[in-house]
């Protein structure tokens, strides 16, 4: 596998890596319909954990078998394919060496009651993505969260272990919790403030949400307005998150959220191409759709963020 100019040089902006990491990045950034081009889609299928079977699977049965997410991400020309332990486990065999895998290694569920706090259990090791032949780990922190300090600190040795035996780490970094209002969870001073947190802690692929023009923090709007920060158009925040993101020196992947029709998510798409973001991480909008319309709609995201649509 030769690395494009493209791909060595967003390498070239993890100076304190070491070769392994460097190298699960390359294959990552080579692999699938986008390889070579600096641009990424990643299946992440932890939905199940979080939001339960049926909510996640019964749109498209098909979905409850592990199987078919890693033909899914295999067949679609995919990056990378994400997902808990178990749903790893349960194709790994089978699927070795044909799909870079990211595992997740903590998770939350809906049964909890409201007053538990915003926070995730780990629930996986950096052994077992070794064992497992991962890519990469992968973490969800909740910047806003009165529990946020505890999942930077769990984050923080965790990828320091990854680190060490050449395995990178992707940081979703979602901000909730009791100091975020639900508008504030996508404002676009909250997701840039979220993106800097995960380049800080030393993600190497940062996932955050796409933004709305709402600005959460008044101390962050006086910033924002005295500096004629332009957050008008979705291009224009995927830019700004991408200035927080080291001034674009890290991989930044940006999720599809909730189902939504097509056309809705070639437009969040286009923005983040345009914006200069790396790519999509696209769940939901895909495994809960038919095999079928699924390999349709991330073909032409294929051909959008090749800047061909």
């Amino acid at each position: 596998m030769k690395a494009t100019n493209t791909v060595k040089k967003i390498l070239s902006h993890y100076e304190g890596d070491n070769p392994g990491v460097k190298g699960n990045l390359c294959r990552m950034l080579m692999t699938g319909k986008l390889g070579g081009t600096g641009k990424m889609i990643i299946l992440p299928v932890d939905q199940g954990f979080e939001h339960g079977p049926a909510r996640s699977f019964a749109p498209n049965p098909a979905g409850y078998d592990p199987h078919y997410h890693y033909r899914l991400a295999i067949d679609a020309g995919l990056n990378a394919y994400a997902a808990p332990l178990g749903m790893l486990e349960a194709g790994a065999d089978t699927f070795a060496g044909q799909i870079p895998t990211i595992l997740k290694m903590n998770s939350a569920n809906s049964l909890m009651s409201d007053t538990a706090g915003k926070n995730q259990a780990v629930t996986a090791s950096v052994t077992d993505a070794l064992r497992l032949g991962a890519s990469a780990i992968g973490f969800t922190i909740y910047p806003g969260s009165d529990m946020a300090l505890d999942m930077f600190e769990e984050i923080s040795d965790l990828r320091a272990q990854a680190a060490s035996v050449g395995i990178p780490t992707v940081i979703w970094s979602y901000p909730r919790g009791e100091a975020i209002t639900k508008d504030g969870e996508t404002a676009i001073d909250i997701a840039a403030y979220a993106a800097q947190i995960a380049a800080l802690l030393g993600a190497h692929i940062i996932k955050i949400k796409l933004s709305t023009d709402h600005l959460e923090n008044k101390d962050a709007k006086t910033v924002y307005e005295a500096q004629n920060i332009d957050v008008s158009t979705q291009a224009k925040r995927v830019q700004h998150c991408m200035d927080a993101a080291f001034g674009g020196r890290r991989i930044v992947v940006f999720s599809g959220g909730a189902a939504k029709g097509a056309d809705a998510v070639y437009d969040d798409a286009r923005a983040i191409r345009d914006g200069g973001g790396n790519g999509s991480i696209i769940g939901r909008n895909s495994f809960q759709r038919s095999r079928e319309d699924a390999l349709a709609m991330l073909g032409k995201l294929v051909e959008i963020y090749r800047g061909r649509e």
